[in-house]
């Protein structure tokens, strides 16, 4: 039996849409030449244009066409893939407490001392917001 498809991108799914939020719109060779600089593997196109035009069906990506091939942009905000992404980690793994996700970051992360920093603002701002 096939696995029920997911609301949220497949791992390259998420590495496409990373290319095409940093710049877009790209036809679907500069997008492969995108993923295998990154994945340091060759990739066949063939298996890059099913990847966008399934992409295309979910509604994660649109495309335009310019001449014999298509361009294509990103239709999802990366705010709103990612937080789809960690909600669904939060309910699933952490049972809705953020608390705990953040807990388990910090403790399991190797967080310098700007991010400890940046945590510590985070922290004090939202605690300030709340007495407000």
């Amino acid at each position: 039996m096939a696995r029920p498809g997911s609301e949220h991108p497949t791992e390259l799914e998420l590495e496409i849409l990373k290319i095409l939020w940093d710049e877009a719109p790209l036809p679907v060779r500069d997008v492969r030449a995108r993923l295998e600089a990154q994945a340091a593997r060759p990739l066949a196109h063939s298996s890059v244009i099913t990847t966008l035009n399934i992409m295309f069906h979910k509604g994660f990506v649109k495309r335009k066409k310019d001449g014999k091939s298509f361009l294509f942009s990103p239709r999802l905000q990366k705010k709103a893939v990612t937080g789809g992404i960690v909600g669904d980690l939060l309910s699933r793994v952490f049972d809705g407490s953020s608390s705990a996700l953040v807990m388990n970051l910090i403790e399991t992360a190797d967080l310098d001392s700007d991010e400890l920093a940046a945590l510590r603002k985070l922290i004090a701002r939202k605690a300030k917001e709340q007495q407000q």
